[in-house]
């Protein structure tokens, strides 16, 4: 198992680095982390030879992999971002046999309560609490993230890496909060279509071009303008959704208890609401920027949940 990182505050800790097995947060959720499935190797940081951080990344990969193809990959500018949007998606995905990839671009840091080993720590807890088998910390750089070539060639060598089959990136400008999320969107779009080119290699560390099939994205709820996309599904994550609190509360440096109480209020009231809209209790809503091609009409929609208004045993 290896960990690269090119984050020069990380480059000079030791061969293995060990997270906390369990601890309980502000929120009494328990997150939970397992030091011995990752360990972490400064290989490929300037002080040993290795390439610059933008043309690498930062590589937790679980040991029960045999193989480095991944089913799905999905991708955003923070540690913490993913959780909040797409932690129920992620931990069902991976309860359901999938072969899951999460991708920060930036390490998130500076934050006011924050540091690069903390933030680390609190990505590699989250990440085990979902249940991923891979986790992949980009070398750009928070606040000042932009749609760059560098950028894309970054998020692009991963998916040449790990070649999945889909996509998933945040969609939506946030004036009241990061430009790092926009920026995030557009690189993501970039880099699926950067991973296929050809002759190109060099940019790519060596890997060769692949194609991503689709391209998903997850709106932000709070964007600043209204989202209008070809089509949209919900994914039922009513199994999931404790799962997913436990996964964003890992993230103690960036909520405090009053914090978290009203992060985890708007996650329940937002996905009750995206859930109830297909008859779930709890759902993440995600677009295409196409229509929705299915080769199985009937067997694509799913039971109707939601009570009939009658009771079937007394219908005549």
């Amino acid at each position: 198992i290896e960990c690269r990182l090119n984050l020069p505050p990380i480059a000079a800790v030791s061969p293995v680095r060990s997270v906390q097995p369990q601890t309980t947060n502000h929120s009494g959720l328990v997150a939970h982390a397992a030091p011995d499935r990752y360990s972490l190797a400064a290989v490929d940081s300037p002080e040993n030879g290795g390439d610059p951080p933008i043309a690498r990344a930062g590589l937790y990969r679980n040991s029960l992999m045999s193989d480095n193809q991944l089913d799905i990959i999905f991708a955003a500018p923070h540690p913490d971002d993913l959780e909040i949007g797409c932690g129920g998606t992620i931990a069902l995905l991976v309860k359901q046999g999938y072969r899951v990839g999460m991708v920060h671009l930036t390490n998130g840091e500076p934050t006011p309560r924050g540091t690069v080993e903390k933030r680390l720590a609190e990505a590699r807890a989250a990440a085990d609490v979902l249940g991923v088998q891979v986790l992949e910390i980009l070398g750009l750089t928070n606040r000042e993230l932009m749609d760059t070539p560098a950028a894309r060639y970054a998020l692009a060598t991963v998916l040449r890496r790990y070649r999945p089959r889909i996509l998933v990136g945040m969609a939506g400008r946030t004036p009241a909060a990061s430009p790092d999320h926009y920026q995030g969107q557009l690189i993501t779009e970039a880099a699926r279509f950067y991973a296929q080119l050809t002759k190109w290699d060099d940019r790519f560390d060596g890997t060769t071009p692949y194609r991503v099939d689709h391209l998903i994205y997850r709106p932000v709820p709070i964007a600043a303008e209204p989202h209008s996309f070809h089509s949209q599904f919900v994914v039922d994550i009513s199994s999931t959704i404790e799962q997913k609190l436990q996964a964003v509360a890992c993230y103690e440096s960036q909520f405090d208890m009053t914090r978290f109480d009203r992060l985890a209020h708007y996650i329940r009231c937002n996905n009750g609401a995206e859930g109830s809209a297909c008859g779930f209790m709890y759902g993440e809503l995600y677009a295409l920027p196409r229509p929705l091609g299915i080769k199985d009409m009937v067997a694509a929609f799913s039971p109707w949940e939601v009570p009939a208004p009658f009771r079937p045993d007394l219908v005549r």
